[in-house]
């Protein structure tokens, strides 16, 4: 399949009223909505159409308290950027896989050796001023 990075490219832009970035976040979520089959098709991935577009209205939903437009302005950004990422093919499969990651709940490391096998041990931390 052949990616022509110039299609999905969008001049970012700062959002000139809340309905304007209203309008733009609309539009980034169908284009992740619509985009969905064709990214289960160019990722090896066990899950349906319907589980990712789950994953990506959760990802919307997740942020639809922000009302200041400059910071909704950085998340399109990142989801756009995210989107092109991803429908260009510059992802690895573990990196789409990393998506649903976070939903799952993981118990945090209690004893030392459960922080040493997890990878950070932050009790022993020492700040120098």
């Amino acid at each position: 399949m052949t990616t022509l990075p110039s299609r999905l490219a969008k001049m970012s832009r700062s959002s000139v009223s809340p309905q304007d970035a209203a309008a733009r976040v609309r539009t980034l979520y169908r284009d992740f909505y619509r985009a969905a089959p064709m990214v289960i098709d160019t990722y090896p991935l066990d899950m349906d159409v319907y589980d990712l577009r789950a994953k990506i209205r959760e990802g919307f939903e997740r942020n639809k308290h922000v009302t200041d437009t400059n910071v909704i302005d950085i998340l399109l950004h990142k989801g756009r950027q995210e989107f092109q990422e991803a429908i260009n093919v510059w992802k690895q499969p573990v990196h789409i896989q990393a998506w649903f990651r976070d939903s799952e709940n993981e118990a945090k490391p209690v004893t030392f050796l459960d922080k040493f096998l997890a990878g950070r041990d932050d009790s022993g931390v020492q700040t120098f001023h």
